[in-house]
């Protein structure tokens, strides 16, 4: 019978490596046999070899391993062009890149972003936890910054704030705000423009300095419902197609500063906030 995974009982080394986030199984293995890992002093190589959490210490490098106290949960700031996916067999580049999948073997994301949508994206090893987030029952809200082409009038916004019709029927009413700026919202929020905009934008700029050139609208807007391109379908719904697109906040957890492509774990508070939002 095969021990359960949360039972301190003797484990093999590379095992014991792995669940400690030092890295992946085979990573761990690759590090045994490169003389680099220690069992109460003595370098160990032998594949077979196991230890007991309790009593042996063991270090990678000189570094003590220790087996995590609970899930992890980290953030990522996911780049435009780079896929939901931890792997991808046409070589397209994928959030798989930049996670550590190796210090934390069973990292999962929680949701997807569309390749062109950049922000926010929660990864854990926490099954529970990612079904418990997208569950339909517990509307855990997340919140995106939209630019759309031309100007939102209060009947838009008045219809996005009751629930648009869409093909797979009517939508939850949204909270939608307009941002005053435009502009200042693509630097504030580095919103990657598609090249042929950057372009058109830049040669506008160029020709006329006036607002009123730049017709584009920038709006805050959040849903507590998880279909498939859904932000996009609810704005072009109301006449206003989305030129470039980012998540700033999921359930309680925002992205803050974090600089686009990289990642950090959720401190203890956060990760406590994660887990209430999904019990409601």
């Amino acid at each position: 019978m095969t021990e359960p995974e949360n039972r301190v009982v003797p484990l093999r080394l590379q095992k014991f490596l792995a669940r400690a986030g030092v890295a992946s199984r085979r990573g761990s293995e690759n590090l045994m046999t490169a003389g680099r890992v220690t069992v109460n002093g003595v370098v160990v190589t032998e594949l077979g070899s196991k230890v007991d959490p309790r009593i042996d210490e063991v270090r990678v490098d000189g570094v003590p391993a220790v087996l995590s106290k609970g899930p992890t949960t980290i953030m990522l700031h996911k780049p435009a062009r780079v896929i939901t996916t931890m792997k991808d067999s046409h070589g397209r580049a994928c959030v798989a890149d930049l996670v550590p999948t190796d210090r934390y073997p069973g990292l999962f994301p929680i949701g997807r972003l569309d390749a062109d949508t950049t922000g926010l994206l929660l990864f854990s090893t926490d099954g529970e936890l990612g079904n418990g987030l997208l569950h339909p029952r517990h509307h855990v809200p997340k919140r995106y910054i939209a630019l759309v082409e031309g100007r939102l009038s209060e009947d838009d916004l008045a219809a996005l704030r009751s629930g648009v019709e869409l093909d797979d029927g009517p939508t939850q009413p949204a909270r939608v705000d307009m941002l005053a700026d435009p502009r200042r919202a693509v630097e504030r929020f580095d919103l990657v423009l598609p090249s042929t905009l950057a372009r058109s934008a830049r040669i506008r700029r160029e020709r006329a300095a006036k607002e009123r050139d730049f017709d584009f609208s920038a709006v805050r807007l959040e849903i507590s419902e998880g279909r498939y391109h859904q932000v996009k379908r609810m704005l072009e719904a109301v006449g206003h197609p989305v030129v470039a697109l980012h998540r700033d906040a999921f359930g309680p957890i925002e992205l803050g500063g974090l600089p686009r492509g990289s990642w950090r774990v959720l401190s203890e508070g956060e990760a406590a906030a994660l887990s209430e939002a999904q019990r409601r």
